[in-house]
């Protein structure tokens, strides 16, 4: 690993340090993907790293190209003390507003965990209603780095759902945007209508 590769990922572990001199152990990073597609579930992650590892090249999951995160991703699985997913389908998305939602799979994820966390990293500003001491940290994707490999981990998790969802519905060309609101996935909508992974509440300007 490069100079200035272990420098950079030093600065993303100092909030991480900040903890562990303080005493805590298992520190988890939180972060999500989907909360803005027009379909498909919110995923989120949780993911606990060894003190003082270094996993060369993580960053936060938008900088990375998607190759380079599902190198990442297989090697997140293989450093790391404990990895949890949790998933909140479209019928849950619209039942509680994805707010909600995405704090549910927060949620989800940190029980997914094999290893219960002492400290909570999660990205953004909205706290999670679990009983763990935590922090939110606003760009925590770009600033710590166990929030950054959870923000890899469940980006990849999901992509790969919305490549699932692709053979299903073909023409909509979910593989290529995941599910965004492109021009290519604007006029499938308009076109063919929505399906059973849509959010009928992110699409009502697209459909009569």
């Amino acid at each position: 690993m490069k100079d200035e590769e272990i420098e950079r990922l030093k600065e993303m572990l100092k909030i991480e340090d900040s903890l562990y001199s303080e005493g805590y152990e298992y520190i988890c990073g939180i972060d999500e993907a989907g909360r803005g597609p027009l379909c498909g579930p919110v995923v989120a992650a949780a993911v606990i790293l060894p003190k003082d590892k270094y996993i060369e090249g993580v960053n936060d999951s938008k900088k990375l190209s998607p190759k380079k995160r599902e190198k990442l991703y297989d090697d997140i699985k293989k450093e790391a003390i404990s990895v949890g997913i949790g998933i909140v389908d479209v019928d849950i998305i619209e039942e509680i507003n994805i707010l909600n939602a995405t704090k549910l799979a927060m949620i989800k994820a940190v029980k997914d965990l094999k290893i219960k966390p002492d400290y909570l990293l999660i990205d953004g500003n909205q706290l999670i209603d679990i009983d763990i001491e935590k922090q939110t940290v606003v760009s925590g994707d770009a600033k710590s780095e166990s929030i950054a490999a959870a923000s890899i981990i469940a980006k990849v998790t999901r992509d790969r759902m919305l490549v699932n969802f692709d053979k299903l519905y073909p023409e909509y060309g979910f593989a290529k945007h995941k599910g965004y609101g492109t021009k290519m996935h604007i006029e499938a909508i308009k076109k063919y209508g929505l399906t059973p992974i849509h959010r009928k509440s992110f699409c009502k300007k697209f459909v009569e």
